[in-house]
């Protein structure tokens, strides 16, 4: 089982949900406004006068192919999208 945080712009929200429900998976926490700096290229989204956009982040669990699924739908939402910023951290779950 592995988890998933999805980090990603807020414009990306319906692609995120929509690639959430193409790979058949249903639970996930989502945080609306996130704030972040990301550690590659693009500009912070810090919700100030100076950096106003902001990020949204969701976080599912899944089995290990349905979770490798998804990370590849998404890093292609990314490539498809570069200046906007998406992000997928993944981590093995014990289930004890």
């Amino acid at each position: 089982m592995k988890a998933l945080f999805i980090a990603y712009n807020q414009a990306h929200k319906e692609q995120v949900i929509e690639q959430i429900k193409l790979t058949l998976l249903k639970g996930y926490t989502f945080w609306e406004e996130v704030e972040g700096v990301g550690s590659r290229d693009g500009e912070p989204h810090l919700g100030s006068h100076a950096w106003p956009t902001l990020n949204s982040a969701t976080l599912l669990f899944a089995e290990d192919e349905k979770a490798k699924e998804l990370k590849k739908r998404l890093e292609q939402v990314d490539i498809d999208n570069p200046a906007l910023g998406l992000r997928v951290f993944s981590w093995t779950i014990d289930e004890d």
